[in-house]
């Protein structure tokens, strides 16, 4: 697969950890109820994606995994995010050893790989829907 950006270098996974910047919430509500979150990148409805799975902590602080294909880690989604989240957190969501993609056997593996699917379950257990809060917060919007 021939990506059209200069990301091309690594697919690995990310636990991503971020708290929404004050006064953003109703921004970032309607740029996802807009489909709007994320325009312009490459990484398409990802973005969407991941607001759908992330948890909010106890301390308000959002949680998701990504699949990110930059040598620097978000490299391309970072300015997408930090639009409307201060990014507390980056961390590789799995043994980059076990990768398929990272070990030569498969390029572009984590488009279709299930290795996070027990960090994904854990998460599902834990802290609340991040857009059910982000909407109960702005239900006048």
């Amino acid at each position: 697969m021939n990506r059209p950006y200069p990301c091309y270098i690594a697919s690995v996974r990310y636990l991503v950890k971020g708290r929404v910047r004050m006064g953003n919430e109703s921004a970032l509500l309607r740029a996802i109820d807009q489909d709007a979150l994320g325009n312009g990148s490459i990484a398409g409805d990802e973005y969407l994606y991941d607001m759908e799975q992330a948890r909010l902590n106890e301390t308000g602080v959002a949680q998701w995994v990504e699949t990110c294909f930059c040598d620097l880690p978000l490299a391309e989604e970072r300015p997408y995010w930090e639009e409307y989240f201060e990014l507390l957190s980056v961390k590789d969501a799995h043994s980059r050893r076990n990768c398929r993609h990272e070990n030569g056997t498969e390029p572009w593996a984590c488009c279709d790989c299930d290795c996070t699917k027990k960090l994904e379950e854990k998460l599902r257990t834990q802290g609340t829907p991040f857009l059910n809060m982000l909407r109960s917060q702005n239900s006048d919007f």
